[in-house]
C-alpha cells in the first residue's frame, strides 16, 4: 500500500485518519502540525506517496506545508481537509499544486475513498 504523511492538529480527526487508512493497509506516519511534518518529510528524503494534511494548523499551516512539499518533494500527492470555508477558497488558489480538497466532517468511507482516489491519479 501507500507511504502517507498525515498531518493534523486535531486528536479524534487525526486518530479517525489513522484508523481510516491503517485499515486500508496503508504505512502512516503522523504530524501534529505543519513544522513537524515538513521535519518529517525532511528526514524521509519525501518518499511518501502521498501528503494528507489540515489547513488551519498551529506553527506551520497546511497552505504553508503544502508550499514547500510541492517545491521540495514534487513527486508527493498533496490532498488538504478543512472545516472552513474560506480556507477551502484559499486552498483552490493551489489548484496546480493540490489535487484535492476534503471538507470536514468527513466519514471513514469518504476518507477512504478520496485518498484511494488521489493515488490512482497519482500514478
Amino acid at each position: 500500500m501507500a507511504r502517507i504523511l498525515i498531518a493534523e492538529d486535531d486528536d479524534a480527526i487525526r486518530n479517525l485518519v489513522v484508523r481510516a487508512l491503517g485499515e486500508d493497509g496503508h504505512d502512516l506516519t503522523v504530524a501534529a502540525d505543519g513544522a513537524a511534518a515538513l521535519d518529517a518529510l525532511s528526514r524521509h528524503n519525501g518518499e511518501f506517496d502521498l501528503l494528507l494534511t489540515d489547513v488551519k494548523m498551529p506553527i506551520m499551516d497546511g497552505i504553508a506545508l503544502a508550499l514547500s512539499a510541492g517545491r521540495h518533494h514534487p513527486d508527493v500527492a498533496i490532498m488538504l481537509m478543512t472545516g472552513y470555508a474560506d480556507q477551502r477558497e484559499r486552498a483552490h488558489e493551489l489548484d496546480a499544486l493540490v489535487h484535492d480538497v476534503i471538507a470536514k466532517p468527513f466519514s471513514v468511507e469518504q476518507i477512504k475513498g478520496a485518498v484511494r482516489e488521489a493515488l490512482v491519479t497519482r500514478h
